[in-house]
């Protein structure tokens, strides 16, 4: 009974830990760039050096990422192994995340400035991400139990990622901004986010209490990147989730890392209200999973799941396309609904990744006799980062190839005058438009399709990748997990 009366505890404050970090992921993985875009004004070399920070501070989580999951694994605390790094991580990325949003600088110095942050970013964020989702096969090895575990938790933190991308626009661009010009709004916003995620994760905090069962071999877990390696060497259900993981998540966020606001601004004007718009319908599709996949899942298999969902996408992606001839409001409306459509799809797809890579827990106990739960939950945030950074690469080489700095520089100096008084919002407003007036068609015909075609089908390969690959189906998971008991027993 009281075990009981604990899992629904933990089914309560595990999830709402998550809110709140995933409004500071959104923040950062959605908006940086926008943010940097219109408010810093960057050459085409300052962009390329942001590109070349990003993608080397993710080089750098290569080593990082799993280093620390190795770090929290042999972590002996009276708090457990997960709730230290979870407290330290989350208040060095609500200080870093604020700092970089609210600074002054610009050019050169920005970029430095950046560097540093980028970088404590990355060790920051590292630390709660794989304390936070490590914790999912601590608290039950009932698959039915993590479902719904993982599924309240995307919950959660569909809540927070969706807040955060219907707010930041909306407050931060258009008529609505906030202080009458970007620079002021970004940061009013970053710092009620960076307040936000701590508060959330105290509910995870003072309220789960995960198992701290030992497994059979009780040895301590060592060998720095030499245990790193030989886990991920002998784990091959690991290996390959990790990858199709990280092509499905390129995929699914090339719209939401920038390209899908920039097009729209461009497109039906700067507004963040319309950007707003399509987020929120975007998402409220996923809604529908986030609540009822538990349910789904125990009526249909994942792999027949996906391919309905291959299908629903597919015909997403390809209503956005071919939004572009249909004018004006209607225009609009079926790109939105493609989104969501898409949205829909993808989103069922990373539910099913995530549950994929928790159940190589058990499979690596029953191959090696060792969990190295947190080890393989560094996976994922690994992965993710990884996907953040080729996002980057692929926005910013399009932004490059479709001429979008020559456009958003003249509109980071109008906010730049707003904010130091040298004009009103209203007549910013109004030059902004002009220079959104200018962009030609081929060039925002570039971008919508960079945002659809690409995305598909890397979301397909994916599809086909997880069918060949992937053999730890919902039978073989139930096997593995009976054999282990019975060794348990035995």
């Amino acid at each position: 009974m009281e075990d009981l009366k604990q899992r629904k505890t933990n089914m309560l404050m595990f999830p709402l830990g998550t809110i709140g970090r995933d409004m500071v992921y959104c923040l950062v993985t959605n908006f940086l760039l926008t943010y940097i875009l219109f408010t810093k004004g960057l050459t085409q070399a300052q962009l390329a050096a942001i590109t070349a920070i990003m993608v080397i501070a993710r080089v750098f989580d290569a080593l990082n990422d799993p280093i620390m999951g190795n770090i929290i694994e042999n972590t002996k605390s009276r708090w457990g192994k997960f709730k230290p790094w979870l407290v330290i991580g989350m208040l060095l990325t609500s200080v870093v995340v604020y700092m970089v949003f609210s600074t002054k600088l610009t050019g050169w110095n920005f970029i430095i400035l950046f560097g540093v942050f980028y970088f404590s970013f990355s060790i920051a964020y590292t630390m709660h991400d794989i304390s936070y989702w490590g914790l999912v096969p601590a608290l039950s090895s009932d698959a039915a139990a993590r479902d719904q575990f993982t599924s309240k938790a995307t919950l959660c933190a569909g809540i927070g990622g969706t807040l955060a991308s219907i707010v930041i626009p909306m407050l931060t661009t258009g008529g609505m901004t906030i202080g009458g010009n970007a620079s002021t709004a970004y940061a009013v916003i970053a710092l009620i986010i960076c307040i936000l995620m701590p508060l959330f994760l105290l509910f995870t905090i003072f309220g789960v209490k995960e198992r701290r069962e030992e497994p059979a071999n009780t040895e301590k877990t060592s060998g720095g990147l030499k245990k790193i390696v030989k886990t991920v060497k002998e784990n091959d259900q690991l290996r390959w989730i990790a990858v199709i993981f990280l092509i499905q998540q390129v995929g699914n966020g090339l719209i939401v890392g920038g390209i899908g606001s920039t097009y729209i601004y461009f497109e039906y004007g700067y507004d963040g209200g319309l950007y707003s718009l399509f987020t929120t319908v975007g998402m409220s599709a996923t809604a529908f999973l986030m609540i009822f996949y538990p349910t789904i899942s125990k009526k249909m298999h994942r792999k027949p799941l996906m391919t309905l969902m291959a299908i629903i996408s597919v015909i997403g992606y390809v209503l956005m396309l071919f939004s572009r001839p249909v004018p004006g409001t209607i225009g609009f409306w079926v790109l939105v609904i493609g989104y969501m459509l898409s949205n829909f799809g993808q989103y069922c797809y990373y539910l099913v990744m995530m549950i994929s890579i928790i159940n190589t827990v058990e499979y690596n106990e029953y191959k090696t006799g060792e969990r190295d739960e947190a080890i393989i939950a560094s996976v994922r945030p690994f992965f993710t980062k990884m996907a953040s950074a080729l996002i980057v690469v692929l926005t910013s080489a399009s932004y490059m190839i479709f001429g979008v700095t020559n456009y958003t520089n003249q509109i980071s100096d109008l906010e730049s005058a707003a904010a130091s008084g040298l004009m009103t919002e209203a007549d910013k407003l109004t030059a902004i438009s002009g220079v959104i007036s200018g962009v030609e068609r081929g060039q925002t015909l570039g971008m919508l399709i960079f945002m659809t075609v690409l995305p598909c089908a890397l979301m397909l390969i994916s599809y086909f990748l997880y069918k060949k690959k992937y053999t730890l189906d919902e039978a073989e998971y139930d096997r593995i997990c009976k054999e282990i008991a019975a060794k348990k027993e035995a």
